[in-house]
């Protein structure tokens, strides 16, 4: 299909070496939880592959629980972390005001159906943490706190965020990090970071979709969303999807991705958006940002017009995540950065990856002009 793919941060296309590594494991038989020839050989590559995501993650192979998607990995970290702090009558949940729906539901799912105080951390215009709030909150009812979990990197903007100051200021409270976003675009490192858990998923680095990972440390036991043959450290039980797994590892450890290539597309992007399109400007320009995310506001403008109009001119782009797509309602994200309604449904998300080129980033330039004034007429601007 021709055109010009700016939405890595949604999918980026699986890697060749992934899509074989998947095919012949797919002509592998066994269960990997069987005990005869064929189930031993196919558990084998599944434990192979779990020693590759060990070292490309920096933690322990034991320290790898295998789910079907990043979300996946969210909701058991969060509800099952949460569930075992309840226990010892610890009930407030702390999440960034920037999370990921696949945090912030978990989340209110809890506050709905498990008695959970779940408390918002702001953030500052630029995107990142509020880290003096989360200091008065820690100093003040710490002893209340099950769980904070703040992303690692924020999937609309691309902000980096203070980990492992966050680690050290939660002391001993158990910090969760969702890390698709990051993970072999900048760099990881789970022991390094002190969380107790990290999620991460596989589509966002080249590998196939439904297969992810929960990062427990060791010596941690969860409450399980799925039972049944207590696979996955009886944390996460069901037939474990080696094909998947195998192509994951392959992805892991692929070195393509040029993090300095695709930051100065992305630099470039983000200097010319703004002379194009006069009244443009570029959110959480001044953080440390991923590599390939441009988050832009286009002042009188419906996002949801723009996408579809960019659509036409065979730009394929985002109005934020791709799993809140299709309901037209303003980003969370921008709103907690400081927007109103208005200017937080304005924006798009435009984001590089392994395969972008600057014939990309000249080609999307290109027709932006035409596609604003259009959306500007649109809305009545």
């Amino acid at each position: 299909m021709s055109g010009i793919y700016l939405d890595h941060a949604a999918t980026t296309p699986m890697l060749e070496n992934a899509i074989a590594a998947m095919d012949a494991q797919l002509r592998t038989l066994g269960n990997p939880s069987s005990l005869h020839t064929q189930g031993r050989h196919t558990r084998k590559d599944v434990e192979d592959a779990r020693e590759v995501l060990a070292k490309e993650l920096d933690c322990l192979a034991s320290e790898v629980i295998f789910t079907a998607s990043g979300t996946e990995a969210n909701n058991t970290a969060i509800k099952g972390i949460y569930w075992q702090q309840k226990a010892l009558g610890k009930n407030v949940v702390v999440i960034s005001a920037i999370e990921h729906h696949a945090t912030l539901d978990p989340a209110k799912w809890l506050a709905e159906h498990e008695g959970a105080e779940v408390i918002y951390a702001p953030v500052t215009t630029d995107g990142v943490l509020d880290l003096d709030f989360l200091r008065a909150l820690v100093a003040k009812r710490g002893s209340e706190i099950a769980l904070i979990s703040v992303m690692h990197a924020n999937n609309e903007t691309g902000a980096i965020q203070p980990i492992a100051e966050i680690v050290k200021i939660a002391g001993d409270i158990a910090v969760h990090t969702d890390a698709a976003q990051s993970f072999k675009k900048i760099p990881l490192s789970f022991k390094s970071l002190g969380v107790m858990a990290l999620s991460m998923s596989a589509h966002k680095i080249g590998g196939p979709l439904g297969i992810g990972v929960l990062v427990l440390r060791r010596g941690v036991e969860i409450p399980a969303l799925l039972h049944g043959g207590g696979q996955e450290r009886e944390i996460r039980s069901g037939t474990l999807n080696a094909p998947a797994i195998v192509a994951l590892a392959t992805a892991a450890q692929d070195k393509s991705y040029d993090a300095v290539a695709i930051a100065k597309i992305r630099d470039d992007f983000a200097a010319r958006v703004t002379q194009v399109v006069p009244g443009a400007f570029v959110n959480a320009i001044k953080v440390d940002r991923l590599p390939g995310i441009v988050n832009v506001t286009f002042p009188g403008t419906q996002s949801d017009t723009l996408l579809l109009l960019m659509d036409g001119e065979k730009v394929s782009c985002s109005t934020g995540s791709a799993c809140s797509a299709g309901v037209h309602r303003p980003s969370h994200v921008l709103m907690a950065m400081g927007h109103d309604e208005i200017s937080a449904m304005s924006s798009l998300r435009f984001s590089f990856g392994r395969t972008s080129t600057q014939a990309d980033c000249d080609g999307a330039l290109a027709v932006l002009p035409s596609v604003i004034t259009r959306g500007r007429a649109a809305s009545g601007v």
